[in-house]
Parts: C-alpha cells; sequence; structure tokens
C-alpha cells in the first residue's frame, strides 16, 4: 500500500493505442489555486469557464493540505486529475481529443469500524497519536471530551481510554472526518462514557449533551435559503452537487456576526465566493462567510474577533443569483454541517428520543468494557487496535478514463 500511494503505475486504453502514465499524488500546498494547477500544467483558463456557476463555485472548496492525484504521460502532459473537495465528491479533470475537460465524481474509499484500548503512559494526545499517527481522531477525541475531562491535571499513568469509531480510507490515507460511536477515558481510575447521537453530538449515559464548542448562526432572524448537502440535485438541471454549506437569504447590508471566538484568517475575494471572511477557531474549527458586501472596518488578517462580534454586510458578490449569506463550517479543513453545530442551550434528551438513546449507548457501554476487560493491558501491552467489517463501497483504485 506504502508504494501505491507514492506512485501509481496504469495503462490507459485509447483510441489509437496504449499509453503508459505514472500516476503521482500531491499535497495541495496553501495559497495554491484551481488556477494555479491549470497554469502548471498548461491548461486553458477557458475550461473553467465553461462550467457552471454552480459548478465554478464548488471548485473553491479545495482545501489546503487534501491529497490529490495526477495521471502524467512520458512527456509530463496531464493525461488526467482527481482533486477532492469534502469527503464524497472529486474534481476530475482528463484529456479529452486535443483539449480538457472538468466533471464532477464520487470518491472511492474503504471504510472500516475501529476499535481502540490502551493505557496512558505519557498523555492521551501522545499515546493516541503515537497510536494511531491519525490527527482527525486525536482532535475529534480531545473536542468531545473538553468541557467535560481535563486531561492534564485528572488524567494518570495507567488509566484507560476505549474508542469504536468508523473511519474512510482513500487509497490507504484517512478521508475526511472520523465518526466517534462511543468513548471512554478514566479519570484517576473513574470512567467517563460518551456517546455519540443526533448526527454525532455526544450525550453521557444518562442522555444529557456534552456541552463541546458552541456556534452561534451569523445572522439573526434569517431564512435558510439552502440548506449543507452532500449531494443536492439541481433543482432544474437535474445533476447531483454537493453545498458545502448554509445559505442565509437576507436583504443586502444585513450585518453578519462571526459564529464564534477566533482569529480572521483571510479577508478578500475567492472565486465564486466573491467577497469572503475566513475565521479559524480552536479545535481545528474553520468558519466561512461568503458573497459578502463589505467588510466591517479594521477587518483583516490576524485580528481576533469575539462571538457575535459584527464582522460584515450580507451582499451578492461572485456568483451570486441575489443577496445571501454562504456560511462554511469547516473542521481539519473538511466541511461539515454547520445546523449540527450550531445551539443555544445544552439539550437533555427526553422521551422517545431518551429510550432510543439509552438503547445504543446501553449497547455501546457492554461493547467498550468488554474490549477493556479482553484486551488484559500490561507493561508490556499497553494497548491494542482492532479493524472490523471492513468493505469497500463503490471499490475501484483510481476512476480514470
Amino acid at each position: 500500500m506504502e508504494g501505491i500511494l507514492r506512485i501509481l503505475l496504469v495503462v490507459f486504453i485509447a483510441v489509437n493505442g496504449a499509453y503508459a502514465a505514472v500516476v503521482h499524488n500531491g499535497v495541495w500546498e496553501n495559497g495554491n489555486t484551481l488556477f494555479g494547477f491549470f497554469q502548471k500544467y498548461k491548461i486553458p483558463a477557458s475550461v473553467y469557464f465553461e462550467l457552471s456557476p454552480e459548478d465554478r463555485e464548488l471548485t473553491g472548496e479545495i482545501y489546503t493540505g487534501v491529497r490529490y492525484f495526477v495521471a502524467l504521460d512520458e512527456k509530463d502532459n496531464l493525461l488526467q486529475a482527481l482533486i477532492p473537495i469534502g469527503d464524497g465528491m472529486q474534481i476530475h479533470i482528463f484529456r479529452y481529443k486535443d483539449s480538457y475537460k472538468i466533471d464532477f465524481r464520487p470518491i472511492a474509499y474503504f471504510e472500516s469500524r475501529q476499535q481502540i484500548v490502551l493505557a496512558i503512559q505519557k498523555s492521551a494526545y501522545q499515546d493516541l497519536m503515537e497510536l494511531t499517527d491519525d490527527k482527525g481522531l486525536v482532535n475529534e477525541f480531545l473536542s468531545a471530551y473538553k468541557n467535560s475531562v481535563n486531561f492534564s491535571r485528572n488524567v494518570i499513568k495507567g488509566d484507560k481510554l476505549a474508542l469504536i469509531y468508523d473511519r474512510k480510507y482513500r487509497l490507504g490515507i484517512p478521508l475526511g472526518n472520523p465518526r466517534i460511536q462511543a468513548a471512554m477515558i478514566e479519570t484517576n481510575r473513574k470512567p467517563n462514557y460518551i456517546f455519540s447521537f443526533n448526527n454525532g453530538r455526544y450525550y453521557d449515559g444518562s442522555g444529557k449533551e456534552i456541552e463541546g464548542f458552541l456556534l452561534y448562526a451569523p445572522i439573526r432572524f434569517a431564512r435558510i435559503s439552502s440548506r449543507f448537502s452532500l449531494g443536492r440535485k439541481h433543482p432544474i438541471l437535474g445533476f447531483v452537487r454537493p453545498h458545502y454549506g448554509v445559505d442565509y437569504a437576507a436583504p443586502k447590508g444585513t450585518k453578519v456576526v462571526s459564529a464564534g471566538n477566533g482569529v480572521v484568517s483571510f479577508v478578500g475575494k475567492k472565486g465564486g465566493y466573491g467577497n469572503v471572511i475566513e475565521i479559524r477557531h480552536e479545535n481545528g474549527l474553520k468558519t466561512i462567510y461568503a458573497h459578502l458586501d463589505s467588510f466591517a472596518p479594521g477587518m483583516q488578517s490576524g485580528r481576533p474577533v469575539k462571538r457575535g462580534q459584527y464582522i460584515a454586510k450580507v451582499g451578492s458578490t461572485g456568483l451570486s443569483t441575489g443577496p445571501h449569506l454562504h456560511f462554511g463550517v469547516y473542521k481539519n479543513n473538511r466541511p461539515i454541517n454547520p445546523l449540527g453545530n450550531i445551539k443555544t442551550d445544552r439539550k437533555e434528551l427526553r422521551d422517545k428520543e431518551k429510550r432510543e438513546f439509552l438503547a445504543s449507548a446501553n449497547t455501546y457501554k457492554s461493547e467498550l468494557d468488554f474490549l477493556i476487560a479482553e484486551a488484559q493491558l500490561t507493561e508490556d501491552r499497553q494497548a491494542i487496535v482492532v479493524r472490523l467489517n471492513q468493505e469497500c463501497l463503490e471499490c475501484s483504485a483510481i476512476p480514470l478514463r
């Protein structure tokens, strides 16, 4: 698998014969743009402008650090490229006759249920990172427990940690954010359980929500005109495209506020999104505010902002059919549903919803307890990782034409 990740050999069957091609993988660097990619591989800019406005906006979702693949001929001319945008979709650029075309296609990935049990030796962060080499998983775990466990004070050497989570892989590399189903960490030998429910929100064993990072809606009392979707069907054209954000319809000039405490990381124009502000928050979160009319005075990169602070005004810049705010939330540079992370009160489950949660939580608790008991961790065996029921979804190595 390591060799596959570095260089893949593939053979393309064309009308006039077979082309030997080499597939390389690269990492999208900070500041890189699709136009810069076009220039590097001598792709005409007209290929971009042939896209529909919706698809042009979607190309702006390429995030820093994503791993992409290019297939080159013997003269280093681009034959094909696959560049992920989010967890489920990728830009497909391919040679067609004497020019290039772009389309969008689902990402082929493997998914596996994984179980981890370990005894803390250094710290929860260090031990989990050394065991998994999965920063996304470690950040998700620490974020889930952020307001219920003091890792530096209460977790001592020998305390156990257990996890049940689902992980996607693309060509052996973790894809997107892991989905933690259940977890337990001891604090001075006392177990602390959390369970996922309601689109990834975390609750304790009694059904009380574990308060994590709070995001406020960036506009008050605005109508949601388009919701987050990994596969939204265009109402007129009929094709399926993701929508990595929430659109709030509001009059031009409506004030936009920061959804949380953070630091401004970008102010300016960004392709189809027009005028944009990006804000970095803790726990690997980032928010984006697009199609803005104007920015609040003094808005610039590096400026700290507080939750609820005025940052801009609603507009219709970029590829926009009317005044609205496109609001996106990203975790570890990957889009997540903003509405699943905006809340104002700590929620406690009730009635039927609580009964459903307790049935699920009790099953997972029994599974975690069984894992810990069976692991029989000692000084010689301080951790165990188990991968279960791995299955291939839309199996193929790399969907090249």
